[in-house]
């Protein structure tokens, strides 16, 4: 025995012996164009993620067919007064949070529309859980105690097998949600048993199972644009312009009065005076200006079309 080391208490029973998986995801395999990525130069180590990193938007619209069934799923659901649910574990977990984390800010979209779930809870956005990942059953109970029949449930996982991802999709199903797996395993068995498979085949990583590279860029692609589509079929932007942004800060109060700007072609000084006529509401002032139309009735026009900017202006047309 090593000098200072402590001898076992034989009394003691054994620590069990903790499962352990091979998984044979494409993410766990050696990529051959990184190999001795620690004998290589800095510049030359960012060079070989760089290259890497732009295969993945290929990747991903080899998928666009996949991705636009999952939004159509998602404004559905939406509008018939249901929610859409992501659960994740690690990387792909956090990405989830984030994405519904920004959605309000930027759409001003309920908050209850978009419902992040992580493995291990709160705590895992900032360490790892241990073993959290691995809890199907902890995944069937969160989602069996907050997805109801009509929701989307979205797994996010790199390699397709994650087991407190399918626990909650399996669940997710059998309350009647739709389910959607997204990950970067084009050969997941799970694929069969969710309605929408979104495998991205963004192949083995720079670095051997770091997930957080292109497969988490990857997710991270996906669900801007699933999310971003979502948002424009339900009418929180007109053209390209974000008119449902809560404006928090002077920066974002700002980009109010360019938008107005921008969408009507009307003055700075014009567009001011109609977004202080309508007490700060940038679709109302934004109607008003577009079809000539006082305050008051580009409001009534808005509420008679569930505030989509297009249907208020069609009917303050005829």
């Amino acid at each position: 025995m090593t000098a200072g080391a402590v001898e076992p208490d034989k009394d003691m029973p054994a620590s069990p012996a903790r499962p352990t998986v091979r998984v044979g995801a494409p993410t766990e395999r050696r990529n051959p164009l990184s190999v001795d990525l620690d004998l290589m130069s800095t510049r030359d180590v960012l060079t070989v993620i760089n290259e890497a990193d732009r295969r993945v938007p290929a990747a991903v619209a080899a998928v666009l067919d996949e991705i636009a069934a999952t939004v159509d799923l998602a404004v559905a659901a939406l509008r018939g007064g249901h929610r859409v649910h992501y659960f994740g574990a690690g990387t792909s977990g956090r990405l989830g949070v984030l994405d519904a984390a920004e959605l309000a800010p930027t759409f001003n979209s309920p908050r209850h529309w978009f419902c992040a779930h992580l493995a291990g809870g709160p705590d895992a956005m900032w360490r790892a859980v241990e073993d959290a990942e691995d809890d199907d059953r902890g995944g069937a109970v969160e989602a069996a105690s907050c997805v109801r029949a009509g929701d989307v449930a979205v797994g996010l996982a790199a390699s397709g097998r994650t087991p407190y991802v399918l626990g909650a999709l399996a669940a997710a199903h059998a309350k009647g949600a739709s389910t959607v797996l997204l990950c970067a395993n084009p050969e997941a068995e799970a694929a069969r048993s969710v309605d929408v498979f979104i495998g991205v085949d963004t192949g083995p990583e720079v670095v051997t199972g770091s997930t957080r590279m292109k497969a988490g860029t990857a997710q991270k692609l996906v669900l801007n644009a699933f999310s971003t589509a979502v948002m424009v079929r339900l009418g929180r932007v007109y053209s390209n312009l974000m008119i449902d942004m809560v404006a928090t800060n002077a920066k974002l109060r700002g980009r109010l009065i360019s938008i107005l700007v921008e969408a009507t072609g009307c003055s700075e000084q014009v567009s001011q005076k109609a977004l202080a006529e309508a007490g700060g509401d940038l679709k109302t002032a934004l109607v008003s200006l577009v079809s000539g139309a006082e305050v008051d009735a580009a409001r009534a026009a808005l509420a008679r079309s569930a505030h989509q900017v297009r249907g208020a202006l069609a009917l303050l047309a005829r």
